[in-house]
């Protein structure tokens, strides 16, 4: 079974580049001067943003559902990113080099299966899940600190 995994869309977070952190505080983000990569996984591009760059660390409501599982986590963004990652058949290498929760949820906003992979693991549990026809769509997080990272589709 084919899939696509894309990124958050810019919009949401466009207001927030180039305010004094002042400003964002006020908002609650916190920029955050990027020293190492990997490490700062940007939601957006599915990219880990490259040293000396500038992360937006904010909460993010990533299930936004009528249902016990509704649920939002703290998410980086690439201070400026554009281009939302949008792929079929492919894991971005943010997602490839790390342990991921997988989450199938369906209709009604539920978690009905769910699955850890890292590596070479991704694609199969991927398909997998994705041919269970309660689960509408995936969710894939970090598993080490829990945090949103891309959606799954069937392509």
């Amino acid at each position: 079974m084919a899939f696509r995994i894309t990124g958050l869309s810019p919009e949401p977070f466009r207001r927030y580049y180039g305010l004094s952190d002042t400003a964002l505080a006020a908002e609650g983000v916190i920029r955050c001067a990027v020293d190492a990569s990997p490490g700062f996984p940007d939601r957006i591009t599915l990219r880990d943003i490259d040293r000396g760059g500038s992360a937006l660390l904010l909460n993010w409501e990533h299930l936004p559902v009528n249902s016990p599982y509704r649920s939002r986590h703290a998410i980086f963004v690439a201070e400026g990113a554009e281009a939302p990652f949008d792929a079929v058949d492919e894991v971005p290498e943010a997602l490839a080099r790390r342990i991921l929760a997988l989450r199938g949820i369906d209709g009604r906003g539920h978690i009905v299966a769910a699955a850890l992979a890292e590596g070479a693991e991704i694609v199969p549990k991927i398909r997998q899940m994705l041919e269970a026809p309660e689960v509408g769509y995936i969710q894939a997080h970090y598993a080490m600190r829990g945090c949103f990272a891309a959606r799954v589709d069937r392509a």
